[in-house]
């Protein structure tokens, strides 16, 4: 059961927080990129089930019914929530556990059988860095978007003399420290990594209140997303290494 729920997993982090850009999501509601974003969850559960069709098909329309409630059916405000995205991700997750829990023998009889074993602690690995590191962009971006929007067009604000799309890459970068610091048993060094993303950040901060308040709530929001996903992960690992 456990073999399939983290391989319906990755299937699905890379489905969409990798293989879905930017654009490719702003675009979600033209019938045609909705499909495609659906064949690739299709395609993707296929290929990491060993070649089972069938589980596939129904993970794939169980994330259409899912996507299409939030694409079309919530209020465009609620639709780009914090909440909606969280609601979003955790029916996934209960539909690849519910589907774990109905075929768990399924991927003993596909192409990677011989594998499955070997393979555990790799998939959890990956899924939880694309997880940590992509999701948690999501995550933050969207919670920080209304304090970015007051930014726009205040010259002061700490947007303004930026690089393009630095802050998401820093983002990335410190959520992959953690998450690395986290597997490696270094839990630790996290502090260090705040300590010196501080400093870093001080010339920002003490620009003004709203600067400084800016720059908390990312860095908190960043450090929390990457600590709880980098648990969740090793959490993961202890269940699958007890699995039989």
């Amino acid at each position: 059961m456990i073999d399939v729920f983290i391989a319906l997993l990755l299937a699905h982090v890379v489905a969409d927080f990798i293989a879905q850009p930017d654009a490719m999501i702003r675009r979600k509601t033209e019938p045609a990129i909705f499909v495609l974003h659906i064949l690739v969850v299709f395609c993707l559960s296929w290929g990491a089930l060993g070649g089972a069709w069938q589980l596939a098909s129904m993970i794939a329309a169980a994330h259409l019914m899912i996507d299409a409630i939030k694409t079309w059916a919530l209020p465009d405000t609620w639709r780009d929530s914090l909440p909606a995205f969280l609601g979003d991700q955790a029916a996934h997750i209960l539909t690849l556990a519910a589907a774990a829990i109905l075929m768990p023998e399924t991927i003993q009889t596909g192409y990677w059988a011989d594998y499955v074993a070997d393979l555990r602690s790799p998939v959890i690995l990956v899924s939880g860095a694309i997880v940590s590191i992509w999701a948690g962009g999501f995550a933050v971006g969207i919670l920080m978007k209304p304090y970015t929007d007051q930014f726009a067009a205040d010259e002061a604000g700490p947007t303004a003399e930026g690089l393009d799309n630095a802050g998401r890459m820093i983002g990335k970068l410190e959520r992959g420290l953690i998450f690395l610091f986290l597997c490696v048993g270094e839990a630790t060094a996290t502090g260090f990594l705040i300590a010196a993303k501080s400093v870093l950040r001080f010339d920002t901060a003490s620009k003004g209140q709203k600067a400084g308040e800016y720059v908390i709530i990312g860095t908190l929001a960043s450090f929390g997303w990457g600590l709880a996903t980098g648990y969740a992960t090793l959490s993961l690992l202890e269940i699958a290494a007890a699995s039989p």
